[in-house]
């Protein structure tokens, strides 16, 4: 049997609705406001990081948020990469960052885009904490 283009764009609306149905409820994010002040702080030496949601969009897709405050002279870890796309928007401070070998430098209100699959990391050469939110697109790292 063959199908027209006009079967498959009758089919499509169709399919997409199904796999919306078939959402576990349980990863789907609500409607919520989070306060700073109470948010959980997880404490490791200098750094304190914050997280703030992890789910599923209404449409499946996945998405996590974390905030970072990381203490001068401090990395979150090592370079690495992942599947998943990274945004990490840096609040205050200055962080020196690595992506596939070439370093620069963000400051404050300053914004990294980081693809699939590439090298990444950052680490804070200053004297006071850097404060950034990171936003996992398609996957929690």
């Amino acid at each position: 049997m063959s199908y027209s283009r006009r079967d498959l764009t009758l089919l499509l609306p169709a399919l997409a609705a199904q796999t919306a149905a078939a959402q576990d409820p349980k990863k789907l994010l609500p409607t919520k406001t989070f306060n700073y002040e109470d948010l959980p702080v997880k404490v490791n030496g200098q750094n304190k990081g914050r997280a703030v949601l992890n789910g599923e969009t209404h449409q499946g897709y996945a998405i996590e948020l974390h905030m970072t405050e990381l203490g001068p002279g401090q990395a979150p870890h090592a370079p690495h990469k992942h599947v998943h796309e990274e945004m990490l928007m840096l609040q205050s401070g200055t962080l020196e960052t690595t992506v596939n070998g070439q370093t620069g430098t963000l400051t404050a209100g300053s914004i990294a885009y980081i693809a699939s699959n590439d090298l990444h990391g950052w680490r804070n050469p200053g004297s006071t904490p850097a404060q950034y939110f990171v936003i996992a697109f398609g996957g929690a790292a």
